[in-house]
């Protein structure tokens, strides 16, 4: 018996089409797309649906809508992938689709393999720089709890980044509001969270010790350990 089709919706070949311009250099970051007549028209659909199709684009992170006229008004073509991912992850971890585990085991898998990469890249005195600032905001000791965590995701985006791919670096800035989320609602009262912090600062400062090292291996069991570590204190039965 065969698998019935998903019915084609009226803006799908709105979205093929510029999915085609954009890999055929028809369309580059920065254009200004038709507007929403000029689409109608050309794909035969009504101009609710040209809509629809920019609401999607917009939500993907592919082109950002501005109201009034002139060069960046109407949707202009952007490159923000993590925004679509992003909205994807915090839903589907919504809905439990996504298991907190399985965010874990695919955090140590990128974050791992970006250590050992970024040992062999050469990186700028900023970088670090950064990573620093991100450790003295994090050491402040009335911090609150939920800056912590954005801090502390902030840190492990901008570790990862140092390998200088540029999927790595999108899928983490993805993960990086799924982070805080889980991290966030793992930490259910403060008497558990001044117990934690302690650990986590230092494990923090290891990782950054090795990264600047260059010590790609060093980084890299540090940063499986801190992952591991805070994943059992919180969940433990998991």
């Amino acid at each position: 018996m065969s698998t019935p089709k998903s019915p084609v919706r009226s803006y799908d070949s709105v979205l093929q089409s510029i999915e085609a311009d954009l890999r055929d250099g028809k369309i580059k970051v920065g254009d200004q797309l038709p507007g929403e007549r000029v689409l109608a028209q050309k794909h035969g659909i009504s101009r609710a649906s040209v809509r629809d199709a920019i609401r999607i684009l917009d939500v993907m992170g592919v082109v950002h809508t501005a109201a009034g006229s002139g060069p960046r008004s109407g949707a202009v073509v952007i490159a923000n992938p993590s925004a679509g991912l992003s909205s994807t992850l915090r839903l589907h971890m919504a809905t439990s689709h996504f298991p907190v585990s399985d965010v874990v085991q695919t955090r140590i898998m990128m974050e791992t393999w970006a250590a050992v990469e970024s040992a062999g890249c050469e990186h700028a005195p900023a970088d670090f720089a950064q990573l620093e600032s991100l450790l003295e905001a994090m050491a402040a000791p009335t911090l609150d709890r939920e800056v912590f965590h954005a801090l502390d995701a902030q840190f492990h985006v901008l570790l990862s980044s140092l390998a200088k791919n540029a999927v790595i670096t999108a899928l983490m800035e993805s993960l990086r509001t799924a982070v805080q989320s889980y991290v966030s609602d793992a930490i259910d009262s403060d008497e558990m969270w001044e117990k934690i912090v302690p650990t986590l600062r230092e494990q923090h400062q290891d990782i950054y010790a090795a990264a600047c090292k260059h010590d790609g291996a060093g980084t890299a069991a540090a940063l499986r350990e801190h992952i591991e570590w805070f994943h059992s204190q919180t969940h433990p039965m998991s």
